[in-house]
């Protein structure tokens, strides 16, 4: 048994009491933000997973599998955070930016 057996073990044993917990908070969670946060902790747990099984097994084959649940994590985490805090455009914005007026890109605050 080589060192990155049993590192690989330990990891995986790790993980999966992450996970395990993880769903157990995602059923019992008393609210929907604390859902949203279990689910968004398993998808790391599982590229977690994914990354000591591809340095275990010595290949680049999930590296992209990796880079979609990373991705996907990223959207949902920033989507949920919008949708609970309830972060929606006013009038006033919508208007200054068909103005021309405001942001980044010579608006009238750079002009003068």
């Amino acid at each position: 048994m080589t060192w990155m057996t049993v590192v690989a073990w330990i990891a995986g044993g790790m993980l999966g009491i992450a996970a395990l917990l993880c769903v157990v908070r995602a059923a019992l969670g008393p609210s929907m933000p604390n859902r949203a946060v279990a689910i968004d902790v398993l998808v790391a747990v599982l590229v977690g997973g994914l990354g000591v099984e591809a340095a275990y097994n010595r290949h680049t084959d999930t590296l992209p599998i990796l880079v979609v649940l990373s991705l996907v994590g990223m959207v949902g985490s920033v989507s949920i955070a919008r949708f609970a805090t309830g972060d929606e455009p006013d009038e006033s914005d919508e208007a200054e930016r068909s103005d021309g007026r405001g942001g980044f890109a010579g608006g009238a605050e750079g002009s003068g």
